[in-house]
């Protein structure tokens, strides 16, 4: 992408639609990428020059991390890794299962910095979900805490780095180490400098993509660093200008968390205030006591903070940042009501993207109600009719297709979700309905894929239709989302109870809770006599949406 939109023949400068090839090229102007193909998202990040000078705070202990001691520490931890009796290195795969904390982006950029590959959990999942990833990624090591140990009972010869700070006799036997003792290893640039390239894989994050269940997305050092820079374009410094204050709430095991604050922003000199779990109370504390001056949150806690009978003290906040789910007119009025001072942002992106594929980047964008914003820089898209597979022009509705270099490589090990997901000429299908309006606007309208976003996490209906069929008492079952006000979505089940049953809702609910994430649970049952499906047996989820939402 060479050439700014307005300069590329046959493309309408307003709304960036080339009628010759039915592609939308971003407004944005494109982002130079680094071309040395030996170059590792760590080495990329390391050698970026910013006024800043602390990297992170940890929010509830104060504890601050230099930019100095970050580097040393990855450096460290890299040499530790890279020696024996770990011997990580290009293809390994390492686990990291976590909350938000200081070590997480030591860990994350050390492992890359090997060539080896990450992969991340939700430390809300349960070890039988946990167990699965463990089995389709075979990490050598994983990095977790204490009190996660259980988690990876599926695992019992995998070895154990414990992030807390010292080991006790009562220990695990698997544990053999701890972040701390890697932290004080002397970094050895001859070990750790093995040749990483571009075309490397980076990280293993497991998404529900866009149908069914839990797949790892393959991503690229190229992908991340193409990520990174626009993260870093977003957050540029103006000459002279103050740093930054990022207050984390977002999970760093997710893909908008790992891009953003255990990466990218590292490159801009900002400081981030960790949160090691989201409470609204400590999330204005954090604010406050740390002078924080961008938020970047989810649609829940955003309403959270627009219900409060008084506003809450943001102290120096200047801008919120939401994504995961479209944020209603409603919700965007009442914050700005409330909370005149900041700003509100959006992003829409995927883990498939590395992050972010469109966002607004100011109030007046903001003010489109309903956008996700305009598409980021180095970004194509196509709207596709999922009927004809015509693309379609602007105003037009139908599946959004994204190319650019965030792109993911591959599901792992899933070459016919690779084939289905990434078309011809390294189109990623999004599996989201979508218009792009005259003035380049991305509205999203629908997702064909799905999925049900509760408080921004994924939640795959198949998941929990399977496990619904393995109750002695249920013949059929199908689960929807849900509109809700707190949480946006909440997964609904409806469920055709055998022959002589007299299963209640409570009983489904705990039957499913106990076998979940808390995020995954049912919170809603109705009993139906059958469930509706198209010719070929798929459920018409559309109908039971309608049949739901009509008593609202």
């Amino acid at each position: 992408m060479g050439k700014m939109v307005s300069s590329r023949s046959g493309v309408d400068p307003r709304s960036g639609y080339c009628d010759a090839n039915s592609t939308f090229y971003s407004k944005r102007p494109p982002i130079a990428l680094p071309a040395d193909p030996n170059l590792s998202v760590t080495a990329f990040l390391a050698s970026r020059r910013h006024s800043g000078t602390t990297a992170f705070i940890d929010a509830a202990t104060g504890h601050r991390v230099s930019f100095t001691a970050l580097w040393r520490s990855v450096a460290a931890v890299a040499t530790a890794l890279a020696s024996p009796p770990f011997s990580v290195r290009k293809p390994h795969v390492v686990l990291l299962l976590s909350p938000n904390s200081v070590h997480f982006p030591v860990v994350s950029l050390a492992v890359m910095s090997l060539g080896a590959v990450l992969t991340t959990t939700n430390p809300l999942n349960t070890p039988v979900e946990i167990g699965r990833q463990l089995a389709d990624s075979c990490p050598v090591l994983a990095f977790t805490t204490r009190v996660l140990i259980p988690k990876l009972a599926s695992a019992p010869d995998l070895r154990i780095v414990l992030l807390d700070d010292r080991r006790r006799p009562s220990d695990d036997r698997r544990i053999v180490a701890t972040i701390g003792e890697m932290i004080a290893t002397e970094p050895d640039p001859a070990r750790t400098a093995g040749a990483v390239s571009q075309d490397d894989t980076a990280t293993l994050l497991y998404s529900s993509g866009t149908t069914g269940t839990s797949k790892g997305v393959v991503a690229t050092h190229r992908n991340l660093i193409a990520m990174v820079q626009i993260v870093l374009n977003r957050f540029k410094l103006e000459d002279g200008a103050e740093p930054e204050t990022f207050i984390c709430t977002v999970p760093m095991f997710h893909v908008f968390g790992l891009v953003a604050f255990a990466t990218g922003l590292l490159g801009s000199g900002s400081t981030v205030v960790v949160l090691s779990k989201f409470e609204l109370g400590e999330m204005v504390r954090a604010i406050n006591e740390y002078g924080a001056t961008y938020l970047p949150l989810v649609p829940p806690i955003l309403v959270a903070m627009t219900n409060q009978s008084r506003p809450l003290p943001l102290g120096r906040l200047r801008r919120a940042l939401s994504g995961g789910a479209p944020l209603s007119r409603e919700v965007i009025e009442g914050f700005r009501e409330k909370y005149p001072a900041v700003e509100i942002l959006q992003g829409y992106g995927l883990t498939e993207t590395t992050g972010i594929g469109a966002s607004t980047d100011s109030a007046e964008e903001s003010r489109r109600y309903g956008t996700a914003g305009m598409l980021s820089p180095n970004t194509e898209a196509r709207i596709v009719d999922p009927d004809s597979g015509a693309a379609l022009p602007v105003t037009r509705t139908g599946e959004l297709w994204l190319r650019g270099p965030y792109v993911m490589k591959e599901y792992f090990k899933k070459p016919e979700a690779t084939r289905t997901t990434l078309v011809e000429d390294g189109w990623l299908r999004t599996g989201d309905l979508c218009y792009i309006d005259e003035d380049g606007y991305l509205f999203v309208v629908d997702r064909l894929k799905e999925l049900i976003k509760y408080k921004g996490y994924q939640v795959a209906p198949a998941e929990l239709e399977a496990l619904l069929l393995t109750h002695p008492d249920i013949a059929d079952a199908a689960v929807i989302p849900y509109p809700d006000k707190e949480a946006g979505q909440i997964p609904m089940a409806y469920v055709v109870r055998k022959d002589g049953s007299n299963l209640s809702e409570e009983e489904v609910i705990k039957f499913v809770g106990r076998q979940v994430a808390p995020y995954k649970r049912i919170r809603k049952v109705a009993f139906v006599s059958a469930i509706p499906k198209n010719p070929s047996g798929k459920i018409l989820r559309k109908d039971l949406v309608k049949l739901a939402t009509s008593k609202l």
